[in-house]
Parts: C-alpha cells; sequence; structure tokens
C-alpha cells in the first residue's frame, strides 16, 4: 500500500536517506519540512524523460509523489504538462497518464514516448522517406544561420513528409516518434543536433541573434545529416525500454488521456484523478512561446495563435493560479492529492508558495504541508557562462494539498 497523509507527514519528518535530518519550520500554518528528498545526481531518471524543454522538473520529483500517495492502476495528471514528466514517470510507474497544456508540442512530445517503437522501426520507416525531395523553404525565416544548405534541404524534406502524412491521417507512431526526435535535434551546442553550435533545443534564439553567435565564434554551419542523428537520439531513448515496461504502457494506452486546452478549463472527466503533480509558468519568468518559435515552424503551429501567456503581477497570477485549482477539484476524487510545484522565483525573493496556500484552501482544497526539496545544484550551463551554484533552481518548492472526503 502506498504512504497517505498523514503518514506522509510522519515520513517525512523522519526523512534521512541522504544522510540529513529534516528540517520543520511552518508556512501561513502550514507544516513545511525542508530537506533533499530525491537525489540530486543527473541522468538519473529512466532514458526516456531526456528530451530537452524549458523550466521541467527531474522524474525523480513526480515519482516520490506517485509511489507514496497512489496504487497502480490509479490516474495521475498533470495540467501543464510541458514535456510530460510528471504523466512519462507515473505511466512507467503503472499509473494511468493524463496530462494537459495549452501547447500543441507537448502532446507531439509526450505520445511517442508513451507508445514508443523499436529501433528497427525507426530505421526501416527513415530510409523510405526521401529526404532529397525538394521543398522550398521561406526565405524571410533565415534558417540558413542555423543549418548548411544540405541539412536544411534535409529538414525541410522530412517537415513537408510528416505535414503531409498528418494532414491525410496517416501520421503513426513511427512517424511521431521520427517527429519527436527531431524536434529536439533541430537546435543544440554539439555535433549531434541539426544545427551550428547555438542554445538547447528548449530555447531557439531569433536568426538575428545566431549570426551574433556565428561571427563571435567564427563558425559557419556545416553539414550535418539528420537521419543518423535521429537514429542515434533514437537508440539513447530506447535503449532502456524493457518488454515489461512496453507491455505496462500498452496495457495503459486506453485510458491515456493528452488534452490540449486552458488549465482552467480541460472538459477532462470529473473525478477520476488521484494525485496532481505539476508545476505552473512563473510570474512569465519562461517566455515557452519565443523559445518554441523553431520547433513551432516545423510542425507546422503559428505560434501566435498559442497563449500560454500568464499575468506578470503576483496578485494576477494568484487569481489565475485559483481558477487551475477550481478545475483540478474538479477533476481530483475525493481524498485525493495535488503537488503543487512552484519552484525558485527571482532567487528565494518570491515565495509562490504563500500565495498559493491561500488560494487553494479558497478553491476547496485543504493545505497539507510544503515540502521544500533543497539540494546542492549540480549542473553547469557552460553554453550561458553560468557556473554552479551562480544561478539556476537550487529548490523545489511544493504545496501538498488534498481534496477533503
Amino acid at each position: 500500500m502506498t504512504t497517505r497523509a498523514p503518514e506522509l507527514l510522519d515520513e517525512l519528518r523522519a526523512f534521512d536517506d541522504f544522510g540529513q535530518p529534516s528540517v520543520e519550520r511552518e508556512t501561513l500554518g502550514v507544516p513545511t519540512l525542508v530537506n533533499e528528498f530525491w537525489t540530486a545526481r543527473q541522468r538519473q531518471g529512466h532514458r526516456l524523460h531526456e528530451l530537452s524543454y524549458r523550466a521541467c522538473f527531474k522524474p525523480q520529483l513526480p515519482g516520490f509523489f506517485v509511489e507514496r500517495l497512489t496504487d497502480p492502476g490509479e490516474v495521475v495528471y498533470d495540467p501543464f504538462a510541458g514535456r510530460g514528466t510528471t504523466p512519462l514517470e507515473a505511466a512507467l510507474r503503472g499509473r494511468v497518464p493524463w496530462s494537459n497544456d495549452l501547447n500543441p508540442l507537448s502532446a507531439m512530445m509526450l505520445g511517442p514516448r508513451l507508445d514508443p517503437p523499436t529501433q528497427d522501426e525507426v530505421e526501416a520507416r527513415l530510409a523510405e522517406i526521401d529526404l532529397a525531395f525538394p521543398v522550398p523553404v521561406a526565405r524571410e525565416l533565415e534558417l540558413e544561420v542555423f543549418f548548411h544548405p544540405e541539412t536544411l534541404a534535409e529538414i525541410a524534406a522530412l517537415r513537408a513528409y510528416l505535414l503531409a502524412r498528418a494532414e491525410r491521417g496517416h501520421l503513426d507512431r513511427v512517424d511521431a516518434w521520427i517527429r519527436m526526435v527531431a524536434l529536439n535535434r533541430l537546435t543544440g551546442h554539439s555535433p549531434g543536433f541539426f544545427s551550428v553550435y547555438t542554445l538547447p533545443p528548449n530555447q531557439a534564439v531569433t536568426a538575428a541573434a545566431q549570426r551574433q553567435i556565428n561571427a563571435r565564434r567564427e563558425q559557419v554551419p556545416e553539414p550535418r545529416p539528420i537521419a543518423e542523428r535521429i537514429l542515434r537520439k533514437s537508440k539513447a531513448l530506447l535503449s532502456k525500454v524493457l518488454p515489461e515496461e512496453r507491455a505496462r504502457l500498452e496495457a495503459l494506452r486506453d485510458e491515456t488521456r493528452l488534452s490540449c486546452a486552458p488549465a482552467a478549463d480541460t472538459r477532462l472527466p470529473a473525478g477520476e484523478v488521484s494525485l496532481v503533480v505539476t508545476s505552473p509558468p512563473f510570474l512569465d519568468v519562461v517566455d515557452y512561446k519565443t523559445d518554441n518559435w523553431l520547433r513551432c515552424w516545423f510542425c507546422g503551429i503559428d505560434p501566435a495563435q498559442v497563449d500560454l501567456t500568464l499575468p506578470r503581477g503576483l496578485d494576477a497570477w494568484g487569481d489565475a493560479m485559483e481558477e487551475v485549482l477550481r478545475e483540478l477539484l474538479r477533476l481530483v476524487r475525493p481524498g485525493g492529492h495535488v503537488a503543487f510545484e512552484v519552484g525558485e522565483v527571482r532567487g528565494g525573493k518570491v515565495r509562490l508558495e504563500e500565495t498559493v496556500l491561500p488560494r487553494a484552501e479558497a478553491a476547496g482544497f485543504e493545505p497539507l504541508l510544503v515540502l521544500i526539496n533543497d539540494q546542492a545544484f549540480t549542473k553547469t550551463a557552460n553554453c550561458w557562462g553560468v557556473s554552479n551554484q551562480v544561478k539556476g533552481t537550487n529548490t523545489n518548492r511544493i504545496c501538498l494539498l488534498r481534496r477533503p472526503s
């Protein structure tokens, strides 16, 4: 059986898996526990998680709550799914994955990993696609600052193939996988990407900014055949998918739900969710629309039609979150839980949990505790010139809520 509140509070008070006791304090009268609750080491999750996306949390975060607050077969949901960390981790643990995100890229990145093909299927399909088929590219996009002409021609041919398959309703699980991997390989800072050296694929710069990068580094795009890079990344993602995991994902397929709607108005069925683990956008700290412009182009999405903007002011942000929480109250079954992660904003000067807790109570939830996962920052962002412990999120701040029975 899973741990349930109040047993969870007792467990976290005594938690010392990483050699230190929890520190307890209060936030607005709610018990607050500080510790390192999951590993700080990089790449400790399943290989299927290894896709780049802005402001995504580690799979250990949803896994921590999934194991303690749900049983296999129960529904786990994320209304701000992003790359799909919560639903994917839930599915790998035998829970029914539900996701929602207003950005259609989210389902494109999550869906294929919930129904992964084999490496042989990917290789066979790529061999069938004519990457030499001539396709014009709008010159005003200035994509030549990112890609060698030969590479750009292959990207355009693959894009045209995928868009045509989707329009005719013929885009199958293998095509969807190839599209997902290509989205992750478009731009980056190593030879494994299609582009010349640039920022990671989760933060595509403008053509003007890329020209400056090229001038500063004295670089020009070189040929980078895309099929071999798609195959290499596919092999890495699929390398640890066990037969029993494939069987588990297949068994969950009919119950899986991938929604693309405002988080406060999803029209998903009421009262079926056992656990929500989510992390909403924080006061417009991350510009998802601008960051994803190149991915949107590849998928034929007009980013101007995807309104991902949340209010910048704290009170207005709180109003928006209260609307989302009211929708979650509708979706969560009595006795179910919400783990609402609000990260660390503006160097810890803004504590969003102090906004979320009263809003959650107003929406009808019972605040149970605030969990602060505090650990040494372990990744150096060399491509931005950022050193460890200088910038970045060093804590996860989670408001754990319960829908009254």
